[in-house]
């Protein structure tokens, strides 16, 4: 069953939104329906030689998608961000990067990167 649910999930987000983030609550209620999705603590591949942890998120940001059955959809949105051990500095996954070597889309990419006005370093 849990296949399944991922299948038909996968289907009403994003395309390759799941390879990045998890699925943690959904809610329905008078305005819609509220998808929330956090990073996964995945650490980006231009940092993989690097010794980084994770430094929790970005503010959870909210954006209207495509109506489900009548239904206003919004994604809430985490963001990840990590700290380099070494120099003390705060980095994000680079949206670009992650757009021309994965399925992820060009258009999702975009909207990552320009939509939640966070700097990717």
């Amino acid at each position: 069953m849990e296949e399944q649910f991922r299948q038909l999930i996968e289907l009403l987000l994003p395309e390759g939104i799941l390879t990045y983030f998890e699925l943690v609550n959904t809610i329905k209620d008078h305005e819609g329906l509220k998808i929330y999705l956090e990073e996964k603590n995945i650490i980006p591949e231009e940092f993989k030689g690097q010794l980084l942890h994770s430094k929790g998120f970005y503010p959870q940001i909210s954006i209207q998608d495509f109506p489900i059955r009548g239904q206003e959809v919004q994604l809430c949105i985490k963001r990840r961000r990590w700290e380099i051990q070494d120099t003390k500095e705060i980095v994000s996954r680079d949206w670009q990067l992650v757009q021309s070597g994965t399925r992820i889309t060009k258009e999702f990419a975009a909207f990552l990167k320009g939509i939640l006005g966070q700097s990717t370093h």
